[in-house]
C-alpha cells in the first residue's frame, strides 16, 4: 500500500479553504500551486486528488450564506418571468391580438421547455469546459433573454422605424415583431433556468438537497415580489430615463435583475472540473442523437423521479392558465362596472382603464407573491427531514426549531395538501363578484404555488444527488443487506438516467407538455365563450381557470403514490476508509 504524503490536503480547510463560498476543488484550484501540484506531478495522481476532494465536499454541510449564493440567480431570473406573466397578456392585447390567438402565442413557453431543457440539460451533461459546465449555458442564456426583452419592450419603436408612418402592414409586422421575441425569450429562459437547475443539484452535498430547493423556492419568491411589485408601482413616473411606458422599464429592471444575479452566482460559485468525468463521444453532442438519448433516457428515469413527473402533468395543467391568466382575470372583474356604466369609452380613456386594470391585477401578483415568499420561509420548519445522515462533516449544531416539526408532516403529504388547495381556490371562482375577493383567491394560491417551486425540485434532487454520491463511493448502506430507499434499489445505479441534466429536462418535459395540452383546451375555451372586450358576462377566464382546478385534483391523487423517504438507511462512507481505497 502506498504511503500518502502529507503535502495532500485531507480536508478542505487543509487547504486553506477559509471561506465556504469556496468549493473544495475550487480551493484547489486557489491555492494548490503552491501545495498540491508540485508535490504531485503526475496527471492521473492530480485527478484523483481533485476527484477526492470533489467526494469530501458532497460531506460538507454548506452554510445559509453559500446556499443563498448558490439559487441567487434563480430570482434573477423570476424577476424576468414575471414580467411576461404579469404584463405578456396585456401588452399582446394592446398590440391588437385576439384572446383566441394569444392562447397560441403561449404556447411558445410549453414548447421551448419541452424542446430546449433536455436538450440543454444533455449538452451541459456532456459539457467539459474547465470553469463548469452548467455556466456556459446559465451565461449564454442570460444573454439571449436580456436581448429579447429589450426588443420586446421597444417592439413598436424599432417597426415604426423599419415600417413606412401611417403604412397597413405596421400594425402586422408589430405583432409579428413581438410575437417572435415572445419565443425568443421563452426559449432562452428555458436555457438558463435548465443550466441554473443542474448547477444547484451539482453544488449542493446529498443531505442538503431539500435546503438548496428551499432556498431556491425563496428566491424565486423573492424574485416574484419584486417583479410584481415593480409591475404594480407607476414606473415611468419614477423611473422616466428607463422609458416612458410601464412595460418598457419593466423589461429594463429584468435584465439588470438578471445579469447582476447570474454574475454573483457564476463568479462567486465553482463549479468542479468536468474533466474529471472523464472524455464524451462527441457523437452524443449531435441533433439527431439528441432525440435517440431523450427516449432512451425516459425509458431509464428511476421510479420516485417518473412518479414525481406524472404528478407535475397534471399539476401544471392547472398552474399553466392561473399563471398567464390571472391578471387578466382580475382585469376584466375591474372593468366591468365601468363599461356597465359608459359603454362607449373614448380609446384613450379605455387604453387607460385597462391599464390601471392590469396595475390592479399586478397587484393581486404581488399579494400572491408575497404569501408565497412567507411560505417558503415558513414551511420547510414544519417538515420532517428526508434524508439527515449522523457522519455528515461540519454539521452544524442542532437547530433551535426542530420542536416545530410536525410529527408524520413529510414533503410528500404537504405537496399532496397544496394540490387540495389550488383546486378549491380555482373553484371558488364561481362564488367571486368583486376585485377584492379576486386577489383574496389568488393570494390563497401562493401557498401552493410555494410548495410547487420546492417540493418536486427536492424529490428529484435528493435522488440525483443521492444516485451521484453512491457512484462516486461517497455514501453506501447503512448495512449490507438493506436495499436503500423504498422507492427502489440505490444500488441498481446502472439501470438508471442518473445525470443532474438530462433528468430535470425530462423532468421539465412533463412540466411543459401537459402546457401545451393547457393552451389548447384555453383556446377552445375562449373561442366558445369569449365576448368583445369589456363587454357583459365574459366568464371565459373563469372557465379556462376552473378547468385547472378540476385538472389539479388528478395531482393530488397522482401524489399519493410517491413513496416516501424519511428514512433510507444510507450513510456517508468513513473519510479514513475512503483514503485507503484510494491509496491502494
Amino acid at each position: 500500500m502506498a504511503t500518502r504524503t502529507d503535502s495532500v490536503p485531507r480536508t478542505p480547510k487543509e487547504v486553506g479553504e477559509h471561506s465556504r463560498l469556496l468549493s473544495p476543488a475550487a480551493s484547489e484550484r486557489r491555492y494548490g500551486r503552491s501545495l498540491t501540484i508540485p508535490e504531485v506531478s503526475n496527471r492521473r495522481q492530480r485527478s484523483s486528488v481533485s476527484s477526492s476532494m470533489s467526494r469530501r465536499s458532497m460531506r460538507v454541510t454548506r452554510s445559509s450564506w453559500f446556499l443563498m449564493l448558490l439559487t441567487l440567480s434563480i430570482g434573477g431570473l423570476q424577476i424576468a418571468w414575471s414580467v411576461e406573466l404579469s404584463n405578456g397578456s396585456p401588452y399582446l392585447l394592446s398590440l391588437g391580438i385576439s384572446k383566441s390567438m394569444l392562447a397560441l402565442v403561449w404556447v411558445a413557453g410549453p414548447v421551448s421547455g419541452a424542446l430546449v431543457q433536455p436538450y440543454v440539460g444533455i449538452r451541459s451533461d456532456n459539457c467539459r469546459i474547465p470553469w463548469g459546465k452548467r455556466k456556459p449555458f446559465m451565461i449564454g442564456g442570460g444573454a439571449a433573454t436580456i436581448v429579447s426583452l429589450l426588443i420586446l419592450g421597444w417592439t413598436k419603436e424599432i417597426c415604426a422605424w423599419i415600417v413606412p408612418k401611417g403604412s397597413d402592414a405596421l400594425p402586422k409586422v408589430t405583432i409579428g415583431l413581438a410575437v417572435l421575441m415572445i419565443y425568443v425569450l421563452d426559449f432562452a429562459i428555458n436555457t438558463v433556468q435548465a443550466g441554473i437547475r443542474a448547477f444547484i443539484v451539482d453544488n449542493a452535498p446529498p443531505h442538503q438537497q431539500d435546503a438548496a430547493n428551499a432556498w431556491a423556492g425563496r428566491m424565486t419568491g423573492i424574485g416574484n415580489v419584486l417583479g410584481y411589485l415593480s409591475g404594480y408601482v407607476n414606473l415611468p413616473e419614477i423611473m422616466p430615463w428607463f422609458g416612458n411606458t410601464q412595460f418598457k422599464v419593466l423589461c429594463v429592471i429584468a435584465s439588470f435583475a438578471l445579469g447582476g444575479t447570474l454574475a454573483l452566482s457564476c463568479g462567486l460559485i465553482m463549479e468542479r472540473d468536468p474533466n474529471e468525468d472523464g472524455p464524451v463521444d462527441e457523437k452524443k453532442n449531435s441533433v439527431l442523437a439528441f432525440f435517440g438519448q431523450v427516449l432512451h433516457s425516459a425509458k431509464r428515469l428511476p421510479p420516485q423521479v417518473r412518479k414525481v413527473c406524472d404528478t407535475q402533468f397534471f399539476a401544471w395543467i392547472g398552474w399553466f392558465p392561473f399563471l398567464f391568466y390571472s391578471t387578466t382575470y382580475i382585469g376584466e372583474i375591474y372593468v366591468r362596472p365601468y363599461y356597465a356604466a359608459n359603454p362607449n369609452l373614448d380609446p384613450k380613456e379605455e387604453a387607460k382603464l385597462w391599464e390601471e386594470a392590469t396595475r390592479v391585477g399586478t397587484f393581486a401578483l404581488l399579494v400572491f407573491a408575497v404569501v408565497a415568499l412567507v411560505s417558503n420561509t415558513i414551511l420547510p420548519v414544519f417538515i420532517q427531514p428526508a434524508f439527515n445522515p449522523a457522519n455528515a462533516e461540519e454539521t452544524p449544531a442542532k437547530d433551535h426549531l426542530t420542536f416545530l416539526r410536525i410529527p408524520g408532516l413529510t414533503l410528500r403529504r404537504l405537496w399532496c395538501i397544496s394540490h387540495i388547495i389550488f383546486a378549491a381556490s380555482m373553484l371558488s371562482t364561481f362564488f367571486v363578484k368583486n376585485t377584492w375577493g379576486a386577489t383574496a383567491l389568488i393570494a390563497a394560491c401562493g401557498v401552493p404555488w410555494a410548495i410547487t417551486l420546492w417540493a418536486p425540485f427536492a424529490l428529484i434532487s435528493s435522488d440525483i444527488s443521492k444516485r451521484d454520491a453512491i457512484k462516486r463511493g461517497v455514501l453506501r448502506s447503512a448495512t449490507p443487506s438493506i436495499r436503500s430507499g423504498v422507492h427502489g434499489d440505490y444500488e441498481a445505479r446502472d439501470d438508471y438516467v442518473d445525470q443532474a441534466g438530462i433528468i430535470l429536462g425530462l423532468h421539465n418535459f412533463s412540466v411543459a407538455a401537459p402546457q401545451v395540452i393547457a393552451t389548447v383546451l384555453s383556446s377552445i375555451i375562449f373561442k366558445a365563450l369569449q365576448k368583445p372586450r369589456g363587454a357583459e358576462g365574459d366568464e371565459s377566464m373563469a372557465w379556462v381557470m376552473r378547468f385547472g382546478g378540476v385538472a389539479t385534483i388528478f395531482a393530488a391523487v397522482m401524489t399519493l403514490r410517491l413513496a416516501e423517504e424519511v428514512d433510507e438507511g444510507l450513510e456517508f462512507v468513513d473519510s479514513e476508509e475512503e483514503e485507503e481505497e484510494e491509496d491502494i
